[in-house]
């Protein structure tokens, strides 16, 4: 089978640049055990097991004891939207030897106090930043989003969702677009259809989106909404106007328009793992300020001819979004020395074994205690 012409691969975005990409990988895996590699994409994944999708429908795959024991960190590990090779196992189920290399991945710190990166989904060509109305628009938050999903290499799209509850959409479109300059802004209520029209716009055949939001935004009742059925469980609104968290893991969907969605859980908590790029386009009115400063290295904390700041004093920028953009600097710098600081920790680790194994070898080869 050529797979190039594969119906079942195409509709799952395969194209042209990842056919190279897998003989690629094939080729590097040739002197391996891989008998009859094909790719496949990875629509959701359970603990230690992932549900693939090939040429020739779904089914379950594992990690290979190599790539299992190859990978140094999880960010290395498969994730939903990720191309993978894999070839058959003894059971009937596939087992995964290779990921493709990315061309995008919305990554977060890892919750809790590891410093470790999270790939939240793979190969995403949009991501669908949904937050509730009325009451779970946070501007902060949404920037933290923003600053993540254009690290990603993703074009961000922010969701207004439930609309319908909303007494000044309006109000709530203008007060997003502050926070997201240059990013559409859909305010989206399934109940009366209000914007649903507008975000199947940035679903088009053959790309991929990522729903990405807190819990209990809706997120589960759009996707049912853009499927046609109730494909998602959802819960009822509680008397506080949230909806209740009902996905449990991520999950690719293929829309019936051709296009594709990663379904999300709820994000409990959003740390920044590495987002320069994506802090400089989610603050980009900030930075175009900054040009204007009197000193290139101006820091807008005080300091004499600081464009920013006269911005801020003249009402064009908030206090509150100069005061955020800040800290999520400050977050960043504490994160990159966290991670110089483990790299080292896993150096010396490292040396240290490699030492233990001289001695051994010394050891057994000359004798002596």
């Amino acid at each position: 089978m050529n797979i190039d012409d594969c119906p079942r691969l195409a509709a799952l975005g395969w194209d042209a640049g990842w056919s190279a990409a897998f003989e690629a990988a094939c080729s590097s895996l040739r002197h391996r055990d891989t008998d009859q590699p094909s790719p496949a994409r990875i629509i959701a994944e359970h603990r230690e097991r992932y549900e693939v999708a090939d040429a020739d429908g779904d089914r379950s795959a594992v990690l290979s004891g190599r790539f299992r024991h190859e990978a140094t960190t999880r960010e290395e590990l498969p994730s939903v939207g990720d191309w993978v090779v894999i070839s058959s196992g003894g059971d009937g189920a596939g087992v995964l030897r290779a990921v493709l290399p990315r061309r995008s991945a919305f990554v977060r710190k890892a919750a809790g106090d590891a410093t470790a990166a999270q790939v939240v989904a793979a190969n995403v060509d949009v991501a669908l930043i949904a937050t509730a109305l009325p009451a779970d628009l946070n501007l902060r938050r949404l920037e933290r989003y923003l600053a993540l999903a254009w690290e990603s290499g993703a074009t961000p799209v922010v969701l207004l969702t439930k609309s319908d509850l909303a007494d000044d959409v309006g109000a709530a479109v203008a007060s997003a677009a502050v926070a997201a300059p240059g990013v559409d802004v859909v305010a989206v209520s399934v109940v009366t259809g209000q914007g649903v029209d507008q975000l199947r716009h940035h679903l088009q055949p053959g790309r991929t989106a990522v729903l990405l939001g807190s819990s209990g935004v809706g997120k589960s009742t759009l996707v049912n909404a853009l499927l046609g059925g109730e494909r998602q469980r959802t819960a009822a609104v509680g008397d506080d106007g949230r909806g209740r968290h009902t996905t449990t893991h991520r999950e690719l969907l293929v829309l019936g328009n051709g296009s594709l969605l990663i379904d999300t859980p709820g994000m409990r908590e959003l740390q920044l793992w590495t987002a320069d790029d994506g802090l400089g386009s989610t603050f980009a009115d900030v930075e175009a300020l900054a040009t204007h400063c009197r000193f290139r290295d101006c820091q807008h904390a005080g300091e004499p001819g600081c464009a920013v700041l006269d911005a801020v004093a003249r009402g064009e920028v908030l206090a509150e979004r100069l005061d955020h953009w800040h800290r999520l600097r400050r977050e960043l710098a504490y994160l990159e020395r966290k991670q110089d600081d483990r790299a080292a920790a896993e150096a010396r680790a490292q040396l240290r074994s490699l030492m233990r194994g001289v001695r051994t070898h010394i050891r057994n080869k000359y004798g002596g205690a």
